[in-house]
């Protein structure tokens, strides 16, 4: 039965003005990996926009170079999600393997994708994603880190306890070494690497050139991501089994404060009005975190939350 025609003209005016409200919300991208879907929040208002399919297990995101697209890695889905960064609405797909975690090169030339379920690292040319070389690396190739001259990408392993560095212009491991136990989590940090430990709850500082390890720092049980704050003065280390985010001086690597995050704290991106924003990857939720007070505020989202996109978040 066909509508009335100002009946179609009520319906079609209300659903272009919920699209128009949902393009200018301030958005987070919240990927479910236990859902196999995104969660799209009004940053001002913490309430969900919509829910949206993904296709199997997303994880981790990347911003392409120009920032034109937001890149979510679906990992058992084996396929690249491209998003528009502005609204969180999908522009289209393309096939890659096992997308786990991924990132550009700092000069925007290459993309580096750690496939954990397969032990390999791909490297692929940045724009028409064509795969320049394959590194089989064992075991579970978890989180990447680049030198700030893009000459080096470096890989925390954590079936073998080890962080691979692998020679971009050579496209050669120089080094393969243990650092600690199940590392996951890397940095780069006045020419240094920092190493997230989650076996045995800390963090290593790794010479770049060797992968010697120089130093250890006790943090929380689980130690499992750390993330520089924009100005790069605080490095934020989230342990998921202490739930704990552990603020440390991002020179001396002292610790300035813990504040108490429930539900596994995994990933962040930071808000323009200082807060964090935390996926509480056991509880369903997302934590905003006011680092000047301690107080955490709770988001319902779907299962198993991991990474986190703010539209007009602040990064380093």
């Amino acid at each position: 039965m066909r509508r009335p025609l100002r009946l179609t003209l009520l319906l079609a005016g209300l659903l272009g003005a919920g699209i128009s409200a949902a393009r200018a919300a301030d958005v987070v991208v919240v990927l479910n990996s236990g859902d196999a879907d995104m969660t799209i929040l009004d940053r001002a208002t913490m309430t969900e926009i919509r829910r949206q399919p993904a296709l199997r297990e997303p994880h981790h995101w990347t911003l392409t170079p120009d920032g034109r697209e937001l890149i979510v890695g679906d990992t058992v889905g084996n396929a690249l999600i491209f998003l528009n960064p502005a609204t969180g609405e999908i522009l289209r797909r393309l096939p890659i393997v096992d997308p786990y975690q991924l990132g550009f090169s700092p000069d925007g030339k290459m993309l580096v994708v750690n496939a954990l379920a397969r032990n390999q690292v791909d490297v692929y040319e940045a724009g028409t994603y064509k795969l320049l070389k394959r590194f089989p690396l064992k075991s579970m190739p978890s989180h990447l880190v680049y030198s700030p001259d893009s000459s080096r990408v470096f890989i925390t392993l954590q079936g073998s306890n080890k962080l691979a560095a692998i020679d971009l212009r050579k496209m050669d491991v120089l080094w393969n070494e243990k650092v600690g136990d199940t590392p996951a989590g890397v940095v780069w940090q006045n020419g240094k690497l920092i190493v997230a430990n989650m076996g045995s709850d800390d963090l290593s500082i790794v010479d770049p050139a060797t992968g010697a390890v120089t130093r250890r720092i006790k943090v929380g049980k689980g130690t499992h991501q750390l993330f520089l704050s924009p100005d790069k003065k605080i490095l934020y280390v989230n342990s998921r089994i202490s739930n704990t985010t552990t603020a440390l001086d991002a020179n001396s690597l002292a610790v300035i404060r813990e504040y108490k995050v429930p539900g596994g704290p995994d990933d962040i991106d930071f808000a323009p009005d200082g807060k964090l924003w935390i996926t509480q990857r056991f509880a369903a939720k997302v934590a905003v975190l006011d680092p000047a007070t301690g107080a955490v505020q709770s988001i319902g989202v779907g299962r198993s939350p991991h990474g986190i996109y703010l539209s007009r978040g602040t990064r380093p």
